[in-house]
């Protein structure tokens, strides 16, 4: 069979033709037209992005394992191998396909993709799936330091597990699954899943590093209700432009995969943040976020 490689003019007509943009990454996978900044150390500080030739050539050559690297023969294969099954898998104009109801092709059951007791579990499937991708990552000593770390302006009580920032400009970090904490759940300045609040219009920046060995995880804002089902993004959307992180790859010997979500926290109300990835939420993955109209 004839399998063709496409050139880097060619990986950006694709993406550009299917709405792809031209600032996309792996890594860190988040929404809705507004790539968020991804951090390059455990500071939080803007790093530099994966283009969206290197995002979508990682792709398909992690595709090109399992599929062969062709895109001829039609079917689910060539469709998962094209920008439409990137789009789908990543989340890049909206919600993951797989968060929101949508089942991976059968050819992808059978490939060995799946791995050892990953079938039934997308977080572990995804998690080793791009456990490889390009993009930031700290190590695991970094991680622990900023999951400990009190955030600039935040007011903590550690009884009640609230952190209240009065300031505008909002930077914290949430590392999921931390080491020594309990599985699926955020460590934020110290605590599990804190209560947190903001003022009306902050500039809110949150940091998340996957700490899991054998899980994604992501990130998201969202207006939903505080119960949740298993796929909570069937029901929820991100409540602010920029307010989603979608997953984060298992780490590796070079580090524990992190990106930034950033949003203006625009309209007052309770809000939740979560983990997208199904399951996770509704196990506790999540905690409250409230935008308070009063500074």
């Amino acid at each position: 069979m004839m399998r063709r490689q496409i050139k880097t003019p060619a990986i950006a007509a694709a993406l550009a033709a299917a709405g792809l943009g031209t600032a996309v990454f792996i890594t860190a996978c988040g929404t809705s037209g507004q790539t968020p900044g991804i951090a390059a150390s455990a500071s939080a500080t803007a790093g530099t992005r994966a283009s969206a030739q290197d995002s979508y050539s990682y792709y398909r050559s992690m595709m090109g394992r399992y599929f062969g690297g062709s895109m001829m023969g039609g079917g689910a294969r060539s469709w998962m191998m094209s920008p439409a099954g990137y789009r789908w898998m990543t989340g890049l104009n909206g919600v993951p396909g797989w968060m929101r109801g949508g089942h991976f092709p059968a050819v992808m059951m059978g490939s060995g993709m799946m791995g050892t007791g990953t079938s039934a579990d997308p977080g572990k499937f995804m998690g080793r799936l791009w456990a490889g991708a390009p993009g930031p990552r700290v190590t695991p000593a970094q991680a622990a330091g900023v999951g400990n770390q009190i955030p600039p302006g935040a007011h903590i009580n550690r009884a009640a597990r609230v952190i209240i920032f009065t300031t505008r400009s909002v930077h914290l970090a949430a590392v999921a699954s931390p080491a020594g904490g309990a599985d699926e759940t955020f460590r934020i300045a110290g605590m599990v899943n804190p209560k947190i609040t903001v003022p009306a219009a902050a500039q809110v920046s949150i940091q998340v590093i996957n700490a899991d060995p054998d899980t994604a995880h992501g990130l998201v804002i969202t207006s939903g209700p505080g119960r949740f089902p298993w796929m909570p993004m069937m029901t929820s959307r991100p409540a602010f432009t920029g307010a989603a992180l979608w997953f984060l790859g298992n780490p590796t010997a070079a580090g524990m995969h992190t990106g930034t979500l950033t949003f203006t926290a625009a309209t007052p109300g309770i809000y939740h943040y979560l983990c997208p990835v199904p399951g996770h939420a509704q196990k506790g993955m999540t905690g409250l976020f409230t935008v308070s109209n009063t500074s």
